[in-house]
């Protein structure tokens, strides 16, 4: 196996894009970006939160998540095992669905999603406990995902609070603003 977080950018020998897999993992090909792959699966996930958000609001934007969540489960543990890559920088799906968890409990306003963006690129990054465990721990598909779960969970209460404390949020907007 290689290391964490090899192949940034770079799809493995013998895949291509429009594999149904590599689509998925790749947010679309947004996990194809040279450099800061993670973070352009974050943006990307900006887009889709606000759309879901107008759609059906913050149950919408969860729904989203999770969708997201077990087609990336499914994606990254087909990735994950044929390319012998523990954590494929290329897979974004994973950051896409803890975003847009992140997101779920704001309100859609520009502000309260740049927090949003910040307080998750922040714990992505960071991994603490138990992002960090969970990414040293647990292999394949489910270890891909599960990291950028907990740390999606966890800059969801960092952005809740920051917005709170900016005076953003109110009733109907957000999950629990």
């Amino acid at each position: 196996m290689t290391p964490p977080g090899s192949g940034r950018g770079r799809l493995p020998p013998g895949t291509r894009l429009t594999d149904p897999d590599m689509l998925v993992a790749t947010g679309f090909g947004v996990g194809c970006a040279p450099v800061a792959s993670g973070t352009f699966g974050s943006i990307a996930a900006l887009p889709l939160a606000w759309g879901l958000h107008a759609l059906g609001g913050a149950p919408w934007v969860v729904g989203g998540a999770v969708l997201c969540f077990l087609a990336g489960l499914w994606a990254a543990d087909r990735i994950v095992t044929r390319s012998g890559i523990e954590d494929p920088g290329f897979i974004v799906i994973d950051e896409i669905a803890a975003q847009l968890l992140v997101l779920a409990v704001l309100p859609a306003d520009l502000l309260a999603y740049a927090v949003g963006l910040a307080a998750f690129r922040f714990t992505d990054i960071v991994k603490p406990f138990p992002a960090g465990w969970c990414d040293r721990n647990v292999g394949g598909g489910l270890g891909v995902m599960l990291d950028d779960l907990v740390a999606g969970i966890q800059a969801a209460a960092i952005a809740w609070l920051a917005c709170r404390a900016l005076g953003l949020g109110g009733p109907a907007n957000g999950f629990i603003a």
